[in-house]
């Protein structure tokens, strides 16, 4: 029943008895109406009847219903009376059709209680409606203008034509409101303005009293939101026409929904009037993007690598940052750049067997230094690759798992630039990686060639030092009594082993520089290894007796302590102690210990030379295990910094210190035992 029947209902004796009498029978009563403010006392008695009413908008008609029959007035009547003729049916499949009619609006419909409550408080009802006919259109949006405190706009410039075209007398309320005080957001609108005539209509809207800013990341459709309600639209209103179907609703979870969105844009936003004046003055303005999502970067990856029309930089942090590229072509794309358009392409990653066959392939058949790659060490805390093309935008993506093998998978965060300021300090730090990579392989070579050098000559040297040893120890046996002979030989021998001493100090120093130096680790007694040691320098002729003083080596072990170690190279380094400890003592004793310590989960053995010398020159103290440091004329200044080398190498450590008596200095060293 339309709006006007309730009151007949309750009015009317013989309707209202008929309700009454049915129900009694037991027949269920169902009644959909029109609530208003001025039926709602009928439809409060007449929800007392009935057993259920419910509130429609807008019923224009009316019928009844049974399980057997159908009524509906012929024609429509007046408020007040009853229709003059009604058309009755008991056709089962007019019945049938005329019950899902019912059931269809009875679905749409809200219950009697819901609307009597609304309209008692004052609520306005949640509704959601789609609106598809222009003049409703324009009709309700203004209403939505004319009833807001304050309104919220996003829209495209065609958005922008459009409301000013139909609605823009409509804004006056809100921005006379916001003048008064009354409304502290007023009414703001968000667009983008990327020319001069989007910047005229603007500067219209400003000068009325809408505040503007500008947005590059305009959201895909279009809406206007109230403290009330929200309009959207999904047509983009090109030139300024009416959108053809707008959603509107006052859900309050769709109000607050949009002006989240709205501020979270609005405070990204460029004021529109800084925006007016760089279009003015030719300025573009920078854009800056954060990317989440891998497809989108990689979208944008290939877009930026094709637009390239002079220069393509690209810095990999790891080879497989490189090697993923061919399944999404983006160096192929680069390739068919520096083939087509002659684009300079410049590549910086680490180097690896398998990336120089894929390089020599991507060379083929280019010209000659448009494309070009150097080496550079694989950066560990370096994640991302970057990517700069014709010094203009740059992307960079963060590297999130490298094992993947796409693109992907293993891309996290990417962000996007072509603000001159990022781009170009992106640029400095490749070309300053570009300059380091070519010195760093001069470097390598002249490395090389220095270790190639020091190898060769150390070869040529102890190639005759071995036969002139031997040759002058076999005269020496057969040398028995000329005196002045015996003595020559003792001088050639000594000279003969201070070479050979030299040809492995720089053999060992090579390889300690170049990472190379080889330990042969197994079990021995480090006691046994300095007896050996002891009679190796008592052995060596010129060490001792000097000035016809006799300096002596003492060694009382009071404990056997073992290490797991290269046995060599340990008494390689207590003979450089000992001989280090014989260079700066004219007479006296050099005190050899050994011992083992407990330490908190391991054992250490700890081995100190004590002598009775000069002690350690100041001068010489604070680079005294380095290359060179010596004041000894006799001294190349290798043996300790060998010694460090090798304790070092071990896990161990190595100190000297000058003795507290001011007599000697004592060197020691620590290793696992």
């Amino acid at each position: 029943m339309n709006y006007t029947r309730p009151q007949l209902a309750i009015e009317i004796d013989s309707i209202k008895k008929a309700f009454i009498d049915a129900k009694n029978r037991g027949v269920r009563l169902r009644y959909i109406t029109e609530i208003t403010t001025e039926n709602i006392s009928f439809c409060k008695q007449l929800n007392k009847i009935v057993d259920e009413l419910r509130h429609l908008d807008g019923i224009k008609g009316n019928f009844m219903l049974s399980e057997s029959e159908y009524l509906a007035p012929l024609i429509l009547f007046r408020e007040g009376e009853i229709a003059p003729q009604i058309i009755y049916s008991n056709i089962k499949e007019v019945i049938e059709h005329q019950q899902y009619v019912f059931d269809t609006l009875w679905v749409k419909a809200v219950s009697a209680a819901k609307k009597i409550k609304e309209i008692e408080e004052g609520i306005e009802p949640v509704r959601t409606r789609l609106l598809e006919n222009q003049d409703e259109i324009i009709r309700e949006i203004k209403l939505l203008n004319s009833a807001a405190n304050q309104l919220s706009i996003c829209t495209a410039i065609g958005g922008m034509q459009m409301s000013y075209n139909y609605l823009y007398d409509s804004y006056r309320t809100i921005i006379d409101k916001h003048r008064k005080g009354e409304s502290k957001e007023g009414l703001r609108w968000l667009t983008k303005i990327d020319g001069k005539e989007s910047a005229n209509l603007v500067d219209i809207l400003l000068q009325s009293g809408m505040q503007v800013r500008h947005t590059k990341n305009m959201p895909p459709l279009n809406f206007g939101v109230s403290d009330k309600e929200v309009a959207l639209t999904v047509e983009k209103m090109e030139g300024g026409k009416m959108s053809q179907r707008f959603l509107l609703s006052n859900e309050p979870l769709y109000v607050s929904h949009f002006n989240s969105i709205f501020e979270e844009l609005w405070r990204n936003g460029v004021d529109a009037a800084d925006r007016i004046r760089d279009i003015e003055a030719g300025v573009d303005l920078a854009d800056i993007e954060v990317i989440p999502s891998s497809a989108r970067a990689q979208d944008l990856y290939l877009d930026i690598v094709n637009s390239a029309s002079e220069e393509i930089l690209w810095i990999f942090p790891t080879t497989n940052a490189f090697i993923r590229q061919d399944k999404i072509e983006a160096i192929q794309l680069a390739k068919q750049a520096a083939k087509e358009r002659n684009v300079k392409v410049r590549i910086l990653m680490p180097a690896n067997s398998l990336i120089e066959q894929k390089i020599q392939q991507l060379k083929e058949n280019c010209p000659d230094r448009v494309l070009d790659v150097r080496y550079i060490e694989q950066m560990t805390e370096t994640k991302a690759t970057i990517l700069v093309v014709d010094r203009k935008a740059s992307l960079v993506m963060e590297l999130r798992d490298d094992s993947k093998t796409t693109f992907d998978e293993a891309i996290g965060l990417s962000t996007y630039s072509n603000s001159k300021a990022g781009v170009l300090s992106y640029v400095a730090i490749f070309e300053n990686l570009w300059v380091q990579s070519d010195l760093y392989e001069k470097l390598k070579t002249n490395d090389k060639m220095q270790k190639e050098f020091i190898n060769v000559a150390a070869h040529e040297l102890r190639t005759p030092i071995q036969p002139i040893l031997s040759l002058s120890q076999i005269l020496q046996s057969d040398i028995s009594n000329n005196a002045k002979q015996q003595e020559f030989l003792d001088a050639i021998v000594r000279s003969a082993k201070r070479l050979q001493r030299l040809t492995e100090n720089i053999l060992d120093v090579t390889r300690i520089e170049s990472d190379s130096l080889e330990l042969n680790k197994e079990r021995f007694s480090l006691n046994e290894n300095i007896r050996n040691a002891i009679n190796d320098m008592n052995n060596q002729a010129g060490l001792r007796n000097t000035n016809n003083k006799t300096v002596s080596i003492l060694f009382e072990p009071k404990q056997d302590v073992f290490v797991e170690a290269d046995k060599v190279r340990i008494n390689e380094v207590i003979s450089n102690l000992l001989k280090n400890a014989m260079q700066f003592t004219k007479e006296g004793t050099i005190t050899i210990t050994a011992a083992a310590a407990e330490k908190m989960n391991y054992k250490e053995a700890i081995v100190s030379v004590k002598d009775t010398g000069t002690g350690i020159d100041p001068e010489i103290m604070p680079r005294l295990f380095t290359k060179f440091a010596s004041k000894s004329v006799a001294g190349t200044g290798l043996g300790l910094f060998i010694s460090k080398s090798i304790i070092e190498a071990h896990g161990g450590k190595i100190w000297a210190e000058n003795n507290a008596d001011g007599k000697g200095a004592t060197f020691a060293f620590s290793l696992q035992a």
